[in-house]
């Protein structure tokens, strides 16, 4: 239950993380695109989560 919460949170601040932040010109490969950042941030969450 824990590991869902942080994927949750995750996904939302990496989100947001695109939004805020994101990265203009396209060439950063985390933050170029909403799909990736989201994921990424799912994954961080699920590791912080599972401990």
């Amino acid at each position: 239950m824990k590991a869902l919460v942080g994927v949750v949170i995750g996904a939302g601040l990496g989100y947001a993380w695109y939004r805020v932040v994101g990265c203009s010109t396209g060439s950063c490969p985390i933050t170029a695109r909403w799909w990736t950042s989201t994921l990424y941030g799912a994954f961080v969450g699920w590791m912080m989560g599972s401990t």
